[in-house]
């Protein structure tokens, strides 16, 4: 039998210190996926415990009912600390219900092709007071075990 390995969980430095927290004192990080089609990369985390030391209950409705990991190890997370590499404005529509706004097919794709371009790891935010893509690439990874926020 071989042994899969599970890749590390990442977590943005201003989370590291609730997460190191939950695997103090709450039973470890419980990682949960979308189950939304309309969201397929939605992801969330909680403590796998509650205060009372029951499993934490899923935290959306967009979520499988049970987590797919529970980290117990703080050297299976990674603090990733990104650089801006990239800004630019983007187009927004109204939503098909009126009541939310989306960026545009072409906005996302200027997106998608920044992120890919600026490498393994890259995201993106949005910033809605500029109406503006930052892509961010990562500049520093650091085991939460190792992590002194």
């Amino acid at each position: 039998m071989t042994e899969t390995k599970l890749e590390k969980h990442t977590v943005a430095p201003e989370h590291a210190a609730k997460f190191k927290e939950w695997i103090a004192s709450r039973g470890g990080v419980a990682v949960w996926r979308s189950v939304d089609l309309s969201d397929p990369g939605l992801s969330m985390s909680s403590p796998a415990l509650d205060r009372e030391g029951n499993p934490t209950p899923k935290p959306h409705w967009k979520l499988e009912e049970t987590p797919s990991r529970i980290i117990t190890d703080p050297n299976d997370i990674e603090v990733i600390t990104g650089k801006e590499v990239k800004r630019f404005h983007i187009g927004v529509r109204m939503g098909s219900q009126g009541l939310s706004l989306k960026v545009t097919d072409g906005s996302t794709r200027r997106i998608r092709a920044a992120v890919a371009k600026a490498g393994n790891g890259a995201w993106y935010e949005l910033d809605h007071s500029t109406q503006e893509a930052v892509i961010y690439a990562p500049a520093k990874n650091v085991s939460l075990k190792d992590w002194n926020g």
